[in-house]
């Protein structure tokens, strides 16, 4: 339809004088989409239930202050005191079920006073809401990843230690393990340690108990475990073994002189393409009870000039190698076995979703427990994103030989900015609560989508 110039253009000659009153307004329309996606789960129960220990509760509740911090995270918000700024949201409140909201102060209290029963007792609930995900899914293979990352804290907290921080060197901070399921992109469980710690420090039981966690609910799949070097022992390659788990581990061959003198030695390598080439060898180190399968690549890379460089010379590219060793029980050719450890690279995505989308790496109080809780929201908040994503679109591809995710997930800050973060207003016309937005053709599609689906979702 085509307008002319006077149709379009207005003379702006004033500003509006401004009026602050209670007019049952919301700035999170798209909020109505958890608020129907926690009531399927039943999260608010399930977080209620964690805390039915402690003798001394608040007027809120344990469960709906650990509630507020998901709808907190999922808001996009970091510091706790940024609570004040939504107050009155109505929509807030009636998702909580609260007539108001608790200030800031009683939510810190409330951190403060949790334990340590009450923090296993909420990675039972993260557990339980990821593996009934993927027991509803059905999938032949699962794949979980192992890695950790550093939380730094700034201050001093409980539980926090000085330990290896690239970014904040000599700065306290947690090191917690993580275990990711790469179909999902979901955070199965985590473990919580101090910044001191090396990689593997606890990750043996922890590890069994997420294979365990997962052949619960899935006990004829196949289960697949990638980690890197600092996971690389007699003792968790034997327990993996054990349980009938599939593994890749980088190997850090250098610590090993045998090994180390098996590569460089030798001059026969198998190509896999013009820049990758392997060998394979049945090794072990002299202190494992038992040979295993040792992949070792070597990848080609242009050698590095780092001494000044003269514009006006042709300098010739000089080329070297990469080296990096995967043991692994695997019985696929050795270009599947890279191509599949490669794929490790998608956790540290879904880490870096954590701190920059659910705001994982803020740490709000001094209290351990408390601060433990506050990552566990970060990561429910996260799940929750990508269970609701899941219900209401479709898959997008199927297994890939480096076990991509199975859809295509939006980030949580797209979602933000495309409905969460819509202005509305909550009214009872004839009795009907009712909430009123802008008719914006492309959010009214994709907010009817959304409730549709998980209407209708299994």
């Amino acid at each position: 339809m085509k307008c002319s110039k006077t149709d379009i253009h207005r003379k702006t000659h004033s500003l509006p004088s401004l009026r602050f009153e209670d007019q049952k307004l919301t700035s999170y329309v798209g909020l109505v989409l958890f608020q129907s996606l926690f009531a399927r789960l039943g999260v608010k129960e399930r977080l209620t239930r964690c805390f039915r220990h402690l003798t001394v509760s608040p007027i809120f509740g344990h469960g709906v202050v650990t509630l507020l911090l998901i709808v907190h995270l999922l808001l996009g918000h970091r510091r706790l005191q940024d609570m004040r700024y939504y107050q009155d949201d109505p929509l807030v409140k009636r998702l909580l079920g609260v007539s108001r909201l608790p200030d800031v102060a009683t939510v810190s209290r409330t951190l403060a006073g949790m334990d340590r029963r009450s923090v296993e007792q909420l990675r039972d609930v993260n557990r339980q809401l990821v593996t009934e995900r993927l027991e509803a899914l059905r999938l032949s293979r699962i794949t979980l990843d192992f890695d950790g990352s550093v939380i730094a804290t700034g201050r001093f907290a409980e539980g926090s230690a000085v330990g290896f921080n690239r970014k904040k060197k000599g700065k306290r901070s947690y090191y917690p393990l993580f275990c990711t399921v790469a179909q999902t992109g979901q955070v199965l469980d985590v473990w919580h340690r101090p910044g001191n710690v090396h990689d593997s420090n606890g990750a043996k039981a922890f590890i069994e108990a997420c294979v365990r966690a997962i052949r619960v609910v899935r006990p004829h799949c196949h289960i697949e475990v990638r980690m890197d070097g600092a996971f690389f022992s007699d003792a968790i390659v034997a327990m993996l073994e054990s349980l009938g788990v599939e593994f890749t581990i980088s190997v850090p061959f250098e610590r090993f002189v045998a090994l180390k003198s098996l590569v460089e030695n030798r001059k026969r390598w198998h190509g896999l393409n013009e820049r990758w080439s392997f060998f394979e060898a049945d090794w072990k180190p002299k202190s494992w009870h038992r040979r295993h399968r040792f992949v070792c690549i070597r990848q080609r890379n242009r050698v590095q000039h780092k001494e000044p460089v003269q514009l006006n010379l042709f300098i010739p590219y000089e080329y070297g190698y990469d080296f990096k060793v995967i043991v692994t029980n695997k019985r696929v050719s050795a270009k599947k076995v890279l191509t599949y450890h490669n794929g490790r690279g998608s956790q540290e995505a879904v880490f870096a979703g954590l701190k920059s989308q659910t705001q994982m790496d803020y740490v709000p109080t001094q209290k351990l427990a408390g601060n433990q809780v506050y990552v566990l929201a970060a990561l429910l908040a996260h799940n929750l994103n990508r269970e609701m994503q899941m219900r209401c679109l479709p898959r997008t591809r199927n297994t890939t030989e480096r076990r991509a995710p199975l859809w295509h997930f939006e980030q949580l800050g797209t979602l933000r900015r495309k409905l969460i973060q819509r202005a509305g207003r909550l009214t009872r016309p004839q009795g009907q609560l009712t909430l009123t937005m802008s008719a914006n053709p492309a959010v009214k599609s994709e907010l009817l989508h959304y409730l549709d689906r998980l209407e209708h979702a299994a």
